[in-house]
């Protein structure tokens, strides 16, 4: 059976492909200048009170892979710091880093967010204690709504998170401050709580939970973080608790429209280099990589007939959340999945189609072959295949060959190469 399907992936001649750089709006905040915008943003709020001796102040830290977040970490925990309080940093991530306490301790450690680094304890557990109950949801039930038992005891909480579109669901509050406090900070149980009806009340569930803890938990700080297209940090907004709601619809807004889109409407074949937790939620973001089967509640991102995927990122550490939205993924892939962290991710969501194993086949050659064999209404002669690094790095992509016109006349895009073959190795693999 193997032969028969190499044997007909070999039959697909793939075109040659062209390097191009799409082009995106670049304002930026330097390494060397966090620390100063960090205290600049939050020196105009009133914090005399919230911040001073004796108190002990717990600051989050989310699983994605936020840029320089240890020294956005480390410039808060030195505000802290210079208040006279003592800072603590809480893992704030539902059910990520394989839902145990020291699974999340070594998530944020992976990203530089170090007890050394920083200049503070990290204090990761899963222990968590209810603060108070939702108001009724649409249908009427109310909710206990938990969140980590050593942020609940400090005297104060700085939620921090980036805000950005979400990949699973659409609301006023998507990622962001709402979703970081309801499900970050409600680590396993309020991840599990807010997802129980699914991806298509979730917004409402975030909403609800948010407020609630709000009202009863001792927030004293939302730091929103907006990232431009090149996944870099361009904006930091201190809000006091009570703008929290009013201000993040905002900087939602904001951040959809900086997006590392992809311009092409369409594709016949996507290839996805990698996929990761430490690129998205999903793995990858539909957002950029276009709505598939898996997320039925969004829209928008490229239009693709096949989705390949030929690795995982190293530090997702094997978790493969988003494999299920390709049609064909490499033995490479697969051999590196840890089954036992993707499920508990996908049962926590409620999202089992995201952990589906698709096709697998023996290299990426053959991937790329298999997807654009069983294309539906395509052009075999004129193929167009657009393959990227991942979704969060799309400024340099490669489109194959019937795609040069198109792109150049894209004022938005530079043509980079000419067309070229495939950089297959001996065993039909491209690294």
């Amino acid at each position: 059976m193997r032969d028969i399907v190499r044997r007909l992936c070999a039959e697909v001649n793939l075109p040659k492909m062209l390097k191009i750089r799409q082009i995106y709006a670049r304002n930026r905040i330097e390494e060397e200048d966090v620390s100063k915008t960090v205290t600049d943003e939050l020196s105009h709020l009133d914090l005399e009170d919230a911040i001073k001796p004796g108190k002990r102040i717990a600051i989050t830290c989310g699983s994605r892979g936020i840029d320089k977040i240890p020294h956005i970490t480390r410039a808060l925990v030195d505000f802290v710091k210079r208040r006279g309080a003592t800072p603590f940093v809480v893992p704030a991530m539902g059910s990520h880093g394989g839902a145990t306490a020291e699974g999340q301790k070594k998530l944020i450690e992976s990203y530089g967010v170090t007890e050394n680094f920083i200049g503070c304890p990290i204090v990761s557990s899963m222990e968590t204690v209810m603060i108070g109950r939702s108001e009724a949801d649409p249908g009427g039930k109310i909710y206990g709504v938990r969140i980590d038992k050593n942020a609940a005891e400090a005297d104060g909480i700085i939620v921090v998170g980036r805000v950005k579109p979400h990949t699973n669901y659409r609301g006023l509050y998507e990622s962001g401050i709402m979703k970081m406090m309801a499900i970050g900070l409600g680590k396993r149980d309020g991840a599990d709580i807010c997802h129980q009806n699914g991806f298509g009340e979730l917004a409402e569930m975030v909403y609800l939970f948010g407020k609630t803890i709000l009202k009863n938990a001792p927030v004293i700080l939302g730091f929103a973080i907006v990232e431009n297209a090149y996944s870099e940090i361009c904006k930091f907004v201190a809000m006091m608790p009570h703008e929290i709601e009013k201000k993040e619809p905002i900087l939602l807004g904001e951040a959809r429209k900086l997006l590392p889109l992809i311009f092409f409407e369409s594709t016949d074949v996507l290839v996805v280099d990698r996929i990761g937790k430490d690129i998205s939620g999903d793995g990858m973001d539909p957002n950029i990589t276009g709505t598939n089967p898996c997320t039925p509640f969004v829209e928008g991102g490229l239009l693709a007939n096949r989705r390949v995927i030929l690795d995982l990122t190293s530090d997702t550490n094997g978790q493969a959340m988003g494999m299920g939205c390709a049609h064909v993924i490499t033995q490479r892939l697969f051999k590196k999945l840890d089954l036992d962290a993707t499920y508990v991710n996908a049962i926590t969501a409620r999202c089992l189609d995201y952990a589906r194993i698709p096709v697998i086949v023996e290299n990426d050659r053959e991937a790329i072959q298999l997807a654009l064999r069983t294309c539906v209404g395509h052009d075999p002669d004129n193929p167009r295949i657009i393959r990227i690094k991942d979704s969060l790095h799309t400024d340099f992509i490669w489109i194959s060959e019937v795609m040069y016109k198109e792109a150049e006349n894209n004022k938005r895009v530079e043509i980079l190469s000419d067309p070229l073959d495939w950089p297959f190795d001996e065993n039909g693999n491209l690294w």
